[in-house]
């Protein structure tokens, strides 16, 4: 059987033990998992890369302990602002939305744009637009709302700053995060995902990493496919997910290799914090972050499945 395999992450930064009940802990790696099944058996199946991590995607969009999708955080306003990207290894087609509300699963939308060989990146109410003549799922505010979401946007209100979802904050313990899933199928395809919510309490309309093809999000059948997760200034500035296709690519050097040179070398001396998924065209899989924790997990062809938090 030629080889396959995916890894998803459910973010990066301050992911304290001293915070971590058996439970929360139990919810985050349960649903870790079942993203990593549910993408893997596409795979096992002779699936599509592409339709792969999709599928891992939409599985924590669903799920209100990430910061994606249902999970979003709330914006200045009071609003919910997702952005997400996709892209295919094969031929470097891409898609990406930015700044949307109301779309139940973003990633499907930046698939339709990845599908539509005019666009890359789409955003606002263009982009909403867009979803709708696609007949994509909407839902109401209500469906976006969580009381846990709510009381950190009223903090973050109240000290007058944004605030990332791993940001230490002696008030609560919820630290949840962007998402992402990177995949290879028996083809030789790679693809890579990446959704979230954004910042709390942020203001201007800001955009991160995320729905940035080659800031967030990469992937190139001739190295890798990367998906980030953590500051996304740092990684704009850094274009952290092409980076590390590029040192591959022009120093010769592993997926390993490349991924702590961009992560534990280049991040931190301009002082980003975070992490990133990896997965190259020999299958060849790197989880790597250089804040306290990430919620991670991989799973290849031989049945294997783990899932990690912190850093051990």
């Amino acid at each position: 059987m030629k080889q396959f395999g995916i890894s998803v992450h459910g973010g990066a930064g301050t992911i304290l033990k001293s915070l971590m009940t058996p439970e929360k802990e139990s919810s985050y790696r349960n649903s870790i998992s079942e993203s990593i099944r549910q993408g893997s058996y596409i795979l096992r199946s002779g699936g599509s890369s592409i339709d792969a991590v999709i599928k891992a995607i939409t599985i924590l969009e669903d799920d209100p302990n990430f910061n994606a999708g249902k999970g979003s955080v709330f914006t200045n306003e009071g609003k919910h602002s997702m952005d997400a990207s996709i892209m295919n290894g094969n031929d470097l087609s891409a898609g990406s939305v930015a700044s949307i509300c109301g779309v139940r699963n973003p990633i499907l939308l930046a698939k339709a744009v990845l599908d539509d060989k005019d666009l890359v990146l789409i955003n606002g109410n263009g982009a909403i637009e867009f979803a709708k003549e696609k007949g994509l799922k909407f839902e109401d505010d209500e469906y976006f709302y969580s009381q846990h979401r709510y009381d950190q946007y009223l903090k973050a209100l109240k000290k007058g700053k944004a605030q990332l979802d791993h940001t230490e904050d002696e008030i609560t313990d919820k630290k949840f995060g962007t998402v992402g899933a990177v995949a290879l199928d028996t083809n030789g395809n790679l693809a890579a995902a990446t959704s979230t919510g954004g910042m709390t309490n942020v203001k201007f309309g800001r955009i991160g990493d995320s729905p940035v093809i080659g800031a967030g999000t990469y992937a190139n059948n001739n190295t890798c496919a990367v998906s980030c997760t953590g500051d996304g200034e740092f990684f704009l500035r850094s274009v952290t997910a092409f980076d590390v296709s590029a040192v591959m690519e022009y120093k010769l050097l592993t997926l390993k290799e490349a991924c702590k040179e961009v992560v534990h070398k280049k991040l931190i001396s301009i002082g980003g914090e975070g992490g990133l998924i990896a997965i190259d065209k020999d299958c060849n899989i790197e989880m790597v972050f250089n804040s306290k924790g990430m919620y991670r997990g991989f799973c290849k062809n031989d049945g294997e499945l783990v899932v990690k938090i912190y850093n051990d």
